[in-house]
């Protein structure tokens, strides 16, 4: 937490706004990319105050994509970062960024906080993030407000949608063919991380099925055995 603590309190005019316990899941998720030049894409520009904490916290020459939908958001780029003006729900503008800018390492969205938007961008942003990227929606506490499209267990939320992915990266387990098919998404997904208010996504292109070791004096068994169990149907029987 040292770098976000030294920052917050040496911070100029620009302001930021974030919930205070999302440095530490900055901490937990994005310190192991500190060492590294990545490529980093954040929807939600608002006062700029992120612009200058990215900038310090990932390396020099990492390339730092900043969009938001308002004009006046232009005039806060900087040396070293870009800020585009465009629709975080607009697929053409998405794949405009994605064809200059991409592919991405790390995105964090913290945009209009529609949950229309956030499973927009996502769906739209995922086939762009790197292997071993880390995609973050934050403020999805607006999934619990039907101003935003949300509400309790409202399917259209992004939090239930985000349950869904829960399901989707364990599906090649499934022995219920005709209830939970198994779903390719399954071999792009390497984690889902909730989080008060934020959703971490983790990818691994092409994960392959797990392996179960059985162990005993020093030696190793593996296998994958559960996955022809049960008579199943699906594509790995």
């Amino acid at each position: 937490m040292n770098y976000f603590k030294d920052f917050v309190e040496n911070t100029d005019h620009r302001k930021l706004c974030k919930w205070i316990h999302y440095f530490e899941v900055y901490e937990r998720e994005l310190s192991h990319l500190r060492d590294k030049d990545i490529s980093f894409l954040e929807i939600g520009v608002y006062k700029g105050g992120s612009i200058p904490m990215w900038k310090g916290f990932f390396k020099k020459a990492s390339n730092l994509i900043f969009i938001d939908i308002e004009e006046s958001c232009s005039a806060l780029q900087e040396n070293g970062t870009n800020v585009l003006i465009g629709d975080q729900s607009d697929e053409t503008f998405l794949s405009k960024v994605i064809q200059d800018y991409g592919p991405f390492d790390v995105v964090i969205d913290d945009g209009s906080h529609l949950c229309s938007h956030q499973i927009i961008s996502f769906e739209k942003l995922w086939p762009a993030l790197t292997d071993n990227g880390i995609y973050i929606v934050e403020d999805t506490h607006s999934s619990y407000w039907p101003g935003f499209g949300g509400g309790y267990r409202n399917e259209s939320s992004f939090i239930e949608y985000s349950k869904r992915l829960v399901d989707k990266m364990h599906s090649w387990w499934t022995d219920q063919d005709d209830v939970f098919p198994y779903d390719p998404f399954g071999q792009k997904i390497n984690g889902v991380r909730f989080y008060d208010s934020m959703v971490v996504l983790t990818k691994r292109a092409d994960r392959e099925r797990p392996i179960e070791i059985e162990v005993a004096n020093g030696k190793i068994a593996a296998s994958r055995n559960a996955f022809e169990l049960r008579g199943r149907k699906s594509i790995f029987k």
